[in-house]
């Protein structure tokens, strides 16, 4: 090739590839910095104008509507939101499909609808879902554009028919339109008998049915820890998993409950959990976590574990979180109590013997007496008991049979939050008094 041809070779430009082409260059989103500046504009006009007749209707008074009025207007008023979900299910499947969440900088339709309208995660995915099967069968969608059909039941379809099934009866060849216009009129003239058609159909165009799975994939456990110590749970067990737990928690709530429990179901389970978790502590047979024993940690002042009166954060637990000085009083009762010494710049400078409070025969001699929890009208077996100091050690009280307790957690608790317990020599028992 000559020069001339390097020249022109140097000229030329190659055309530009296809957008989504292999090489091509990725379209160009939005920072996040700009999308966040970004102003909503206004809603349509049509949009706009349904909105205001709805304000003004309910601006309307009721006092004056008859009852045939009445139910006259909370049928239209349910179907009005019947076509509302219905479209906005359809506006979002669409702003999906165009990729419209990059606007404001998200990558889908479900943190959108999260971020800019506060719906809940099952919400979002709700309306997504609702969007996408009134794709998939233009009959339903129909109906639910037309407020014929309401959310509870797209959802209810979606839960059966779904996008695997229906691509399972498009590959065998079935009549999805004429399916799809059946499971419309059933939704719309015999709701009741909904779920039953779709799981006819289901069995039809997918007769081995879903993959088979592993059931206890669905288990998750989630504990929140706020500033104060308390926790919070969320979380959910496969069916066999469940009974298990279940089972666990009611025979412990069953056994802990005396005459005159007021607790209500929840706080029964709730002690039951925490008094499940304290019999497999005292046991000491738990796996080892971090080279030691599992163990419940406070550390506090020594002021304020011999304070009586309770103040807030004095004590820090082993999880990171702070308590009151009362939770420390009360770990101590039956514990192991560590002496470190702390040096100026707060570094331990020595570690006292580790001694328990309430000796093996002291804790047995307290068993043959008491047989239990000794708070008035509890009948937990001693096994479950901590030993609880009358007089605290921290106050002077003598590690000793006629200063120690039997209670449950839950007793031993409240005896720390305003009750208080007191040996009657003539009757030979106690009495719990506030």
């Amino acid at each position: 090739m000559g020069l001339d041809g390097v020249a022109a070779s140097a000229d030329w430009v190659p055309e530009p590839l296809a957008p989504g082409a292999l090489g091509a260059e990725p379209p160009t989103r939005p920072s996040p910095v700009a999308a966040a500046a970004r102003c909503p504009e206004p809603p349509p006009a049509d949009v706009a104008a349904a909105v205001e007749a709805l304000l003004a209707a309910a601006q309307s008074p009721l006092e004056v509507t008859s009852g045939a009025q009445l139910l006259d207007r909370a049928r239209g008023l349910a179907r009005l939101k019947n076509l509302v979900a219905a479209e906005l299910a359809r506006t979002v499947a669409h702003a999906e499909s165009v990729d419209a969440p990059y606007e404001d900088g998200l990558t889908g339709m479900r943190p959108w609808l999260r971020g800019h309208t506060a719906a809940t995660g099952p919400e979002a995915g709700a309306v997504l879902a609702a969007g996408r099967l009134a794709r998939r069968m233009p009959a339903v969608g129909a109906a639910a554009a037309d407020g014929g059909i309401t959310a509870g039941q797209v959802a209810a379809i979606d839960k059966v028919l779904t996008e695997r099934v229906w691509e399972l009866g498009a590959a065998a060849g079935a009549d999805l339109p004429a399916l799809d216009l059946v499971v419309a009129e059933t939704a719309v003239h015999a709701p009741r008998t909904l779920a039953e058609v779709c799981q006819k159909i289901a069995d039809a165009l997918d007769p081995d049915g879903p993959p088979p799975t592993d059931p206890t994939e669905v288990r998750g456990f989630r504990m929140t820890r706020r500033a104060d110590g308390t926790r919070s749970f969320r979380g959910t067990l496969d069916a066999a998993g469940g009974e298990r737990v279940e089972a666990a928690l009611e025979s412990v709530a069953a056994a802990s409950r005396c005459e005159g429990d007021l607790r209500s179901a929840e706080q029964r389970a709730g002690d039951a959990f925490v008094q499940l978790a304290d019999l497999h502590l005292a046991t000491g047979t738990l796996p080892v976590l971090r080279g030691n024993k599992p163990q419940v940690t406070a550390i506090i002042q020594l002021e304020d574990l011999a304070d009586p009166q309770t103040h807030p954060a004095a004590t820090r637990l082993g999880s990171g979180a702070t308590a009151t000085n009362t939770v420390a009083r009360q770990a101590a009762c039956d514990g192991d109590v560590a002496r470190i010494l702390l040096g100026p710049d707060g570094l331990p400078l020595d570690v006292g013997r580790s001694r328990r409070l309430v000796p093996d025969h002291i804790r047995r001699a307290a068993e043959v007496r008491d047989g239990g929890c000794v708070f008035a009208g509890c009948h937990a077996p001693a096994w479950w008991c901590d030993a609880h100091h009358l007089v605290h050690w921290i106050d002077g009280g003598a590690t000793s049979l006629e200063n120690t307790a039997l209670l449950c957690e839950r007793h031993h608790t409240q005896v720390h939050h305003g009750y208080a317990l007191r040996w009657d020599p003539d009757e030979k028992h106690w009495r719990t008094f506030r």
